[in-house]
């Protein structure tokens, strides 16, 4: 979950059609002269339809317009500081195989936040995806045309990716399982009922931590083992403020939807790395895409502890740092 630590479905709008309204002149014939049943009478031309309105966003509130500035604020003074890097990492950030593996075991298998994202969760087994995963974007009323276009070519392209890193199918077609809402102050909680209704395995319920985040909580995700396996994920739910600026929105998209895939918490020490609470890095890094293969490795099983797992990361991790064994 991204947190302010500094200060701590495409829509193609609508086009009105111009009607041309022709009128005809008739003319009268004296010579030679007709009967009125030789005269051509008028067909009736069936009224034009009235063009529809383009699409426009919902306005938004006070409270939201204030939010809108905070992030920004936030936004700008990261940038300054040097965080928020696109780099994926470099010289100044290298990693072993010991060092992969140690942020695996702490990111993959403790909870970042309990289940009402009051307090920190404790130690967990190995959770992740079996089925395919079938990403959809709900965006709230108040997100404008261009947004919607811009968020959706990023979440669909990030999708994309995380299927190559992943092996694992993930894609942005069918009915969703993992629903992605970008949404305001002023109509996220009905976007939530909205995605309730759509996803299944998730109750309006079970959303209500979603319902009110606090001001420097950028986004959030629920992941969901409504299967016979309470390690198994069947459904997810990530929730992006759409008064973050576009980058704070993209690193968003990025943290969450790998998240939702079983990285779950985040460790100060992993670097270079999203999943880290300093907000060094705004976009999936080299070490990241390492630690969601790790996860997706079929060596590892959901249900796996800590004892189970972390033999066979170690060897996963120099294969994938140093080369096979």
């Amino acid at each position: 979950m991204k947190k302010a630590e500094v200060f701590r479905r495409l829509q193609r709008p609508l086009q009105s059609g111009i009607v041309l309204a022709l009128g005809l002149a008739l003319s009268a014939c004296v010579d030679p002269p007709r009967t009125p049943q030789s005269v051509a009478k008028p067909q009736a031309r069936p009224e034009a339809p009235a063009p529809r309105p383009p699409q426009v966003a919902r306005p938004t509130s006070q409270k939201s317009a204030m939010l809108r500035s905070y992030l920004h604020q936030v936004e700008k003074a990261q940038l300054e500081q040097g965080l928020l890097r696109r780099d994926g990492g470099g010289e100044d950030t290298p990693f072993t195989a010991d060092m992969l593996a140690r942020n695996f075991e702490q990111i993959a298998l403790y909870n970042e936040y309990d289940g009402n994202f009051a307090g920190r969760g404790g130690q967990s087994p190995l959770r992740r995806w079996e089925s395919p995963i079938r990403m959809g974007i709900l965006f709230g009323e108040s997100v404008t045309p261009s947004q919607r276009r811009t968020d959706t070519i990023n979440i669909e392209a990030y999708a994309r990716r995380l299927a190559r890193i992943t092996g694992h199918p993930i894609s942005t077609t069918g009915i969703p399982n993992f629903m992605v809402i970008v949404a305001s102050e002023d109509d996220r909680v009905e976007t939530l009922a909205q995605a309730a209704q759509q996803v299944p395995g998730v109750s309006a319920s079970s959303l209500r931590a979603m319902r009110n985040m606090r001001r420097d909580t950028y986004c959030a995700v629920a992941a969901y083992a409504a299967g016979s396996n309470p390690n198994v994920y069947t459904a997810a739910v990530a929730v992006i403020r759409s008064e973050n600026p576009g980058l704070l929105r993209l690193s968003c998209i990025h943290e969450e939807l790998a998240q939702g895939l079983g990285l779950a918490n985040d460790y100060p020490a992993a670097r270079p790395s999203i999943f880290n609470d300093d907000d060094e890095f705004a976009l999936l890094t080299d070490q990241d895409e390492l630690l969601l293969k790790m996860l997706y490795d079929p060596r590892l099983r959901p249900g796996m502890t800590a004892d189970e797992v972390n033999p066979r990361t170690r060897i996963i991790a120099r294969e994938l740092t140093d080369g096979p064994l």
